[in-house]
């Protein structure tokens, strides 16, 4: 058997992740470039959690901020051969996450902490950080 059948759950959730990812990128260049006198690379310093330009433009870069740490962890889980229904099962947990966080501070204009959204939030680092255990899991066995 393949790795890419044997991972196919993970990878899928990947793909998911990864188009996720474009499509924020999307919303919020396109959002912000929309904006009358927007200067590229720059958000002006007075938005906050009432524009949508700021939302979009913020949950972009937090999925930025979490990528990196479940796409090392996701890659070292195929490689070291970790169990490959759990790692799909936690990939999927993350991806569902981001994508109910991106819905949710698309649409709630909230400065409130805890927010809906830092829920899914968490759910999506417990994610990562059981994927992590589970790489730990794998190499210490």
């Amino acid at each position: 058997m393949t790795m890419g059948i044997i991972y196919y759950l993970t990878f899928l959730g990947l793909f998911i992740i990864l188009l996720t990812l474009l499509i924020q990128w999307f919303v919020a260049s396109k959002t912000k470039a929309s904006q009358t006198g927007a200067i590229p690379g720059k958000i002006p310093e007075n938005l906050s959690h009432e524009s949508f330009v700021f939302r979009a433009h913020r949950t972009f870069m937090n999925s930025l901020e979490n990528l990196p740490l479940m796409l090392g962890t996701t890659f070292m889980a195929v490689l070291i051969g970790a169990n490959s229904f759990w790692t799909g099962i936690f990939v999927w947990i993350f991806a569902i996450a981001r994508i109910i966080h991106m819905v949710l501070y698309y649409a709630i204009a909230t400065e409130q902490n805890p927010s809906p959204r830092t829920w899914f939030f968490m759910i999506g680092l417990l994610a990562n950080v059981a994927l992590l255990g589970l790489c730990g899991i794998t190499l210490l066995s």
